[in-house]
């Protein structure tokens, strides 16, 4: 009986190496499609000294973005189907009322080109209010650091 219990003892730690190979695998597979979710159409915003967005407003819903192109076409980040593809004024209203109608402290921003006509904006923000938005704001990229010399 003495030889039996020489031979083999029991392991109690635990190999955490497959847990970490793991967790590094989905690090990239996150780190690769994060930047692909939130990049919908591509605009070149205005510059302005705005003060940057609650983080409190954004904890609860994802915003509904509304997208003006240089061309004035409108692209919606919410309702379904290709966010890269233009939408008619009638699908903009439709989509935006049915999220709205669906949470109606929904955050609501207009993301407008920098060389589109002032009447684009607008005829995005009228949309906007009819469907049932109660504050709409605007996206638009911070102004330069002048403290940053070319850096």
């Amino acid at each position: 009986m003495a030889n039996v219990s020489r031979g083999r003892r029991l392991m109690g730690d635990i190999n955490v190496v497959p847990y970490i190979d793991v967790m590094l695998v989905l690090l990239i597979i996150f780190m690769i499609t994060a930047p692909l979710l939130t990049q919908g159409i591509k605009v070149d915003l205005p510059k302005a000294g705005a003060e940057p967005l609650d983080p409190e407003m954004l904890k609860n819903a994802i915003p509904l973005v509304l997208s003006v192109d240089r061309t004035g076409a409108l692209y919606m980040n919410i309702g379904g189907g290709n966010p890269q593809q233009a939408l008619t004024a009638q699908d903009v209203a439709a989509r935006s009322e049915a999220a709205l109608r669906r949470n109606p402290d929904l955050p609501v921003l207009v993301k407008a080109d920098n060389r589109v006509e002032y009447g684009m904006v607008v005829r995005a923000m009228v949309i906007l209010q009819r469907a049932g938005a109660k504050k709409v704001g605007f996206i638009t990229d911070p102004l330069p650091d002048p403290t940053r010399h070319g850096r």
